[in-house]
């Protein structure tokens, strides 16, 4: 079994949803959160990709960044989000990765001054979300890989700490099956974001205005 990166598009998408209709709806179930932890690293490895092979850097950033300035309202109301959203997150890891690209010398002083700046700024996922990024921007399936990968989460569980996204250790299992194909075209990926979260207060005020 493959996946292009169409489909693991799909997957973080769905895995996204899922969380977030957890968080709204159902927050006594935790196995919607559980299952949502497969999403972010999902993310992350696709804008490592498209840090790597994009056309246009500044529109890449400069849609990340539009598209975060508008989910901001609905996601501090539909998830009563108090950090920047996960686009800034995405945003930030984008310009990180990109720096260190461009002075590789520098690659990981630069890394290292992107996680501190992802704390500092409040970001969604903070710290271990800009790692998350630069690690899976190195992404093989080695055991050397691996080791550095759980390492993240284990030193995120015990210095935060947060042993709610643990979960998302095995996430690289379907990153391994990516056959780096583009598949279909996705350019609502981004823009469903703040789509969903659209959705997602209408039906809960809906819900609310009902009852």
């Amino acid at each position: 079994m493959q996946l292009n990166n169409y489909q693991i598009k799909l997957l973080a998408a769905i895995f996204m949803v899922i969380d977030h209709v957890g968080l709204v709806f159902f927050p006594q179930i935790f196995v919607f959160r559980v299952i949502g932890r497969l999403s972010f690293p999902l993310f992350a490895w696709l804008l490592a990709q498209g840090e790597r092979y994009t056309r246009s850097f500044p529109q890449y950033l400069k849609r990340l960044v539009l598209l975060g300035v508008l989910s901001q309202p609905l996601h501090t109301l539909t998830l009563s989000g108090t950090r920047f959203n996960i686009l800034f997150t995405l945003s930030l890891g984008l310009v990180t990765l990109r720096l260190g690209r461009r002075w590789r010398d520098y690659k990981y002083l630069i890394w290292i001054l992107g996680i501190v700046s992802a704390e500092l700024l409040r970001v969604e996922y903070g710290a271990y979300g800009v790692a998350a990024m630069c690690l899976l921007s190195l992404f093989t399936p080695s055991i050397h890989w691996w080791l550095a990968w759980i390492g993240l989460h284990l030193f995120d569980a015990i210095a935060v700490p947060n042993v709610f996204q643990l979960p998302a250790v095995v996430t690289p299992v379907l990153i391994h099956l990516a056959n780096h194909q583009k598949g279909s075209s996705a350019r609502w990926f981004y823009s469903f974001y703040p789509l969903h979260l659209l959705v997602l207060f209408l039906i809960f005020r809906l819900n609310e205005a009902r009852f």
